[in-house]
């Protein structure tokens, strides 16, 4: 039993140090600027729903999805890049959600329905379960057996539980720092998301160098 809860607090670890709660709560914060708190907590909850979903499937089947589809990790950390940068470029410019002062319904549902999509793209996929995220739950998991398996999603579960509160408790920053203060982080995180994007471009780049030179 020992043995076992060790191992468990090594993957947790694992998946803490990949996907950092703290690091990813101004990020989450910077892309649902302007959202009110509902929102943003609807938005957290999709995301870190989404994420161990993600994650469950590529625990159980990755490996064969990768391969019926012929994807390799380089290449899925090419796209994710390119995903994470123009969200980055986006964010860099100023982009919010957009306001009018006496929205019509349908408007406001459209907003809402913008906000919402966030937390499957780019939050969920790729920033939360992203390439490296993948690999890692693929590796932990490898093994192939139940425990194995067990191990690896309850880690990760517990992990989107704790970054939760990390994003619901953002909103108390949000209000402690001011719209100015939102559009600051908004374009401090837009140049981070942007350099994270181009490092994933650069590590699925060398991959792929690799991969086909050796």
């Amino acid at each position: 039993m020992e043995g076992l809860a060790t191992h468990l607090l090594a993957v947790f670890m694992g998946f803490f140090a990949i996907m950092n709660p703290i690091a990813n709560t101004p990020v989450f914060l910077g892309l649902t600027a302007g959202d009110d708190a509902a929102t943003r907590r609807r938005v957290a909850t999709r995301a870190l729903f989404a994420s161990a979903l993600i994650i469950i499937v590529f625990c159980a089947a990755g490996k064969f999805i990768f391969t019926m589809f012929g994807i390799t990790l380089p290449a899925f950390r090419i796209t994710g890049g390119i995903l994470v940068g123009l969200v980055g470029f986006h964010m860099l410019q100023g982009g919010e959600n957009s306001s009018v002062q006496h929205p019509s319904d349908e408007d406001t549902e459209s907003s809402l329905q913008a906000a919402l999509d966030k937390a499957i793209s780019p939050l969920a996929m790729p920033i939360l379960a992203g390439p490296g995220t993948i690999a890692t739950a693929m590796n932990y998991a490898s093994a192939g057996t139940v425990t194995e398996f067990v191990v690896t999603v309850s880690a990760f579960v517990t992990l989107c539980v704790i970054t939760w509160v990390f994003f619901v408790s953002g909103e108390r920053l949000v209000a402690f720092i001011g719209d100015n203060g939102v559009k600051v982080i908004t374009r401090l995180m837009g140049l981070i998301l942007a350099v994270i994007g181009v490092q994933m471009l650069i590590s699925g780049i060398g991959g792929a160098v690799s991969a086909y030179a050796g």
